[in-house]
């Protein structure tokens, strides 16, 4: 089975927006970009240099429930011609980071399976989590594995800076 994280059903259209967020409501349903009520947002992006963006709702439809079970799967993916970052959005309370990183790990490989990262030139994953919204620590020594493994960064915070 060929999987196509570029899928364009999955996608909404691309955007310069200096600042929108990221929802996930819950519901069983894929998240999705939201530009109006930040109530709602898990995480929130922050595009100052207005770069083209394109979300990609990754969980619940790149990857649907009954595919690749084995794996976890992040809830989002922004990407640009530069830029590629994977996006897990929580509302969770205890023991959140741990599950996060699995699911964006379980992301990488199967998107390294079918796509080469070394397109793009910034590579990043985000943990964000509407319940904690302050900026979490992860130690160095796990961020310069995750990096040496998959080649991309780890932020566990809800600001999702595009650089």
């Amino acid at each position: 089975m060929k999987l196509d994280f570029f899928d364009k059903s999955c996608q909404e259209a691309p955007l310069n927006d200096r600042n929108f967020g990221l929802c996930d409501d819950q519901d069983g349903l894929k998240a999705y970009i939201d530009k109006i009520d930040k109530r709602k947002w898990i995480a929130e992006i922050k595009n100052d240099k207005n770069l083209l963006l394109v979300f990609s709702a990754v969980d619940k439809c790149v990857l649907q429930d009954n595919q690749f079970k084995n794996y976890g799967r992040c809830d989002a993916m922004i990407f640009s011609n530069d830029h590629l970052y994977f996006i897990e959005l929580k509302n969770e309370r205890k023991q959140w980071i741990s599950d996060a990183l699995n699911q964006l790990e379980d992301t990488i490989r199967l998107f390294q399976k079918y796509h080469d990262v070394d397109n793009f030139r910034h590579k990043k994953v985000f943990a964000c989590n509407k319940q904690h919204r302050p900026f979490k620590i992860i130690d160095h020594e796990t961020k310069s594995k995750f990096f040496k493994k998959y080649k991309f960064r780890i932020d566990i915070q809800t600001n999702v800076v595009v650089v």
